[in-house]
């Protein structure tokens, strides 16, 4: 193999202020085989990953800066093996499903989509800076319709308006923080004439994958267009948690908004207790809170990212009561077909008896606990 840089950015021949520039860094992203080429030795599976890729799979997407946190010469960098194509992709594995959440069953409104009685997702856009291998909406994301327009949402809207036991929206895509400050606030005040809407969720990765888009113009727009806005992010490795990352989520606190973090537990990743508690204390230090470490969607084409279900209980148990309340989030399953989230995790009701339960420590203790006489 070709010898590659060690730093792809330091190599490169990019303005610093060019650099700093999200619209300059989204515009730059290594869309294909030769640009990946370009920046890392590619293994042959990668190769093949890229061209299949490239004529018929989930398009490819690195913006440059996620693009430099890559190892150039390792394949399993756990950012590599999140944004590269591999062979692996092609395999087929029991469970596999086009749509695993069962979003265009439960689609109300063109990009609307409805799994819960109180909340909907509303899908923004397709595009994203980065096209992430094990994508939940690997069928749909950029397939060349970019981002919806007011008149075309209107639809999801009067539905919204005929429903007034939805509380909550959350705005999803792709990733909606790809748009316009000036869009995003426009279809966030829109979503604000909805009277019975209490809370707006953003979720977007571009604090992980293009923090130079977390602009304190950007942070204005969203707090002065729906004030109760939570911006739901997807940080996956400590590897992640850069000066520039960290800066994006500082400017998001600072302005007011709260950050969430879903983690999805990858194979070769993340699956191991050391990597995450270093994670969830990363973000927490950084005023982040670990919501959900999310069990993969079997979508087609990721069983050699997914991990057994047994997997991430494991991992709970070797986090529980090591690790702050505040800094550990629930393992989640959002179950196949789109019926909704399962919390799961290890087992700490060992009994339960007349009056008395028996519950096991963190330690490995066993206490019995006893319910109050009735009344």
């Amino acid at each position: 193999m070709r010898a590659r840089p060690q730093n792809f950015r330091e190599a490169s021949a990019f303005d610093a202020s060019d650099w700093e520039d999200w619209r300059w860094q989204a515009r730059h992203a290594a869309t294909s085989l030769q640009a990946l080429d370009e920046a890392l030795n590619l293994t042959e599976a990668e190769r093949v990953g890229a061209t299949r890729a490239a004529a018929a799979g989930l398009p490819i997407s690195i913006t440059p800066y996620y693009l430099a946190l890559c190892d150039p010469v390792d394949p399993d960098c756990p950012i590599r093996l999140q944004c590269v194509p591999r062979a692996e992709e092609a395999i087929a594995v029991r469970g596999d499903l086009r749509d695993p959440l069962g979003e265009e069953r439960h689609q109300v409104a063109p990009h609307l989509i409805r799994r819960y009685p109180d909340r909907v997702l509303l899908i923004a856009t397709d595009r994203c800076g980065v096209y992430c291998r094990f994508c939940t909406r690997s069928r749909m994301v950029g397939d060349g319709g970019g981002a919806r327009s007011l008149a075309a949402l209107e639809p999801a809207f009067d539905w919204l308006e005929a429903h007034s036991e939805v509380r909550e929206v959350i705005v999803s895509g792709g990733d909606p923080c790809l748009m316009s400050s000036e869009r995003i606030g426009r279809l966030l005040r829109r979503i604000g004439q909805v009277e019975h809407i209490d809370t707006v969720r953003l979720a977007t990765r571009v604090p992980v994958t293009l923090p130079q888009r977390v602009t304190t113009e950007l942070c204005a727009a969203i707090r002065e267009s729906f004030e109760a806005t939570w911006i739901m992010t997807h940080f996956n490795h400590p590897k992640e948690l850069t000066s520039a990352s960290s800066a994006a989520c500082a400017r998001l606190a600072d302005a007011g908004l709260p950050v969430m973090n879903q983690t999805v537990l990858l194979r070769g990743v993340n699956d191991d207790a050391a990597t995450l508690e270093s994670l969830f204390r990363g973000l927490v230090q950084r005023r982040v809170r670990p919501y959900y470490l999310l069990q993969m969607d079997p979508v087609s084409g990721t069983g050699h990212l997914r991990t057994p279900l047994r997997r991430g209980v494991e991992l709970m148990a070797d986090l529980q009561g090591r690790v702050s309340g505040i800094a550990l989030p629930k393992l989640i399953v959002d179950t196949p077909g789109g019926l909704g989230k399962v919390p799961i995790g290890p087992k700490y009701l060992i009994s339960q008896g007349e009056g008395v339960t028996v519950l096991e420590t963190f330690r490995g203790d066993f206490v019995e606990y006893y319910d109050p006489p009735e009344p």
